[in-house]
This record gives C-alpha cells, structure tokens and sequence, in this order.
C-alpha cells in the first residue's frame, strides 16, 4: 500500500490544481466542477506524458528570451531572477514516485516510493529545466546577472548549490529562505529580497517563476510564469 500523502498548508490538493492547466467544467450553477482525486492526477499525469507540460514551459521561456534579448542591447547593470523548483530544477521523478501528493519528510525511495521531498534536495538529483537553463545561460552571455531567489531554507544551501552545478547553472547569487523565517506568503520573502537586489544597483529585466507568488510584489520589469499543475504555494 501506498504511504498516505501528508499535505502543507502551502500545497494544495491536485483535485482543485488540476482545474489550473486543464481549465476545469462550469455547472449550470455557476460553480467549477471539481473532478474526483484520481481523474485529477490522471489528468495531471496525461499532460506531463504528452509533452504539453513541457511545450509551455518553452513557450513562456521563448517570451522571456525574446525580452531579454532586446532588452540587454540597452545596457545598464541588470538582472534576472529565477526560482528553482519547477523553474529552474524539476522535481517530477519525487512527484511521479508520490503519485503527485506530497511527502515532506522520511527517506525517498526512487522509483517505487514514496519519496520525501527534503531527502530529494539532499540527493541533490534534480534535473534541469531546459529551456530556463538556456535562458541562465543567454542572460550570462549578455552580461547579465542570474539570481535564483528560492523558498528552500538556508540549511539545504550545500545541496542545492550541488545540484545547481551538476544541472550547468552557474549564477551570481542564490539567495534562500532563513531557516527561522516564516511568512503567509511566499511573496512577502521574495519581493524585499528583489528590491535588495536593485539597492545593489542592478535593474532586474526578468523574473521567473511557476507561481503567482515568485512574481508578485514588483522589482522586475518583466514577469514569466510557467505552468505548474503539481501544487500552489500562497
């Protein structure tokens, strides 16, 4: 039997997520018709398998390339800020060995699981994000600065540093939530440490994410948000 699925108040159920990529019904009520939990990852799983997850990711990083581009032709000591999970570094062999739930803690068990989501970021496995990759890789060679700006906590800086590097990133900061921070929304960390990266003098062009929250708050000219249909984060 499977391991029951522990959920964070961040993450939210994939019978609700699962209306965010796919669109959802509307009843003659007026109200969104929520599908049961198993037709909501077999759905979740149905987009990924088909590669549309993948070709909108490219679409959205092709608009910030584009941007980019032009954008850097201008000048000036600028940015990019990126986010990590599900932007920069996919965590979807975790997320398939769960059966999309959610697994905090405990060890991870690749591929049978179940898989906890902190021994997952020390095995430091995580793959790319090719197309955010290849946006990291332009804005260095248009000399501009990559910051990834994450929710992981200070304590798994070693890990992730690895994984960053084994994955072909290379970046100018990587800034992570303090271990003893906690907010209601990812925003209220994100957002102060963008302005602290513009009181550095740099004009960020760029940020990306795949969450409402990684973008909200302003401190970027521009805003890219990927699909995620695995969770939400406040």
């Amino acid at each position: 039997m499977r391991a029951q699925f522990l959920m964070r108040r961040r993450l939210v159920g994939l019978a609700i997520l699962a209306l965010l990529p796919f669109g959802g019904g509307c009843a003659g009520t007026g109200h969104w018709a929520t599908p049961s939990l198993p037709e909501a990852k077999r759905q979740v799983g149905e987009y990924v398998d088909s590669g549309r997850y993948e070709a909108d990711i490219a679409a959205v990083a092709e608009k910030a390339r584009t941007y980019l581009e032009s954008r850097a032709h201008r000048g000036g000591k600028l940015a990019i800020v990126v986010d990590l999970d599900e932007t920069a570094l996919s965590n979807l062999p975790s997320l398939r060995a769960n059966d999309y739930g959610f697994i905090g803690a405990g060890p991870c068990d690749l591929p049978r699981g179940p898989c906890g989501l902190a021994a997952w970021i020390m095995m430091a496995k995580a793959e790319p994000i090719k197309p955010v990759l290849a946006l990291a890789e332009l804005a260095r060679q248009r000399g501009v600065a990559v910051f990834f700006l994450t929710g992981r906590p200070e304590r798994m800086r070693a890990a992730t540093e690895a994984n960053l590097r084994a994955a072909g990133y290379a970046w100018t900061g990587l800034i992570l939530r303090p271990d003893v921070l906690t907010t209601r929304s990812a925003a209220e960390f994100k957002a102060p440490e963008r302005k602290k990266i513009e009181e550095q003098g740099y004009t960020i062009i760029v940020n990306v994410g795949d969450q409402a929250s990684d973008l909200d708050g302003g401190f970027a000219e521009k805003t890219y948000k990927l699909p995620n249909p695995f969770y939400l984060i406040p």
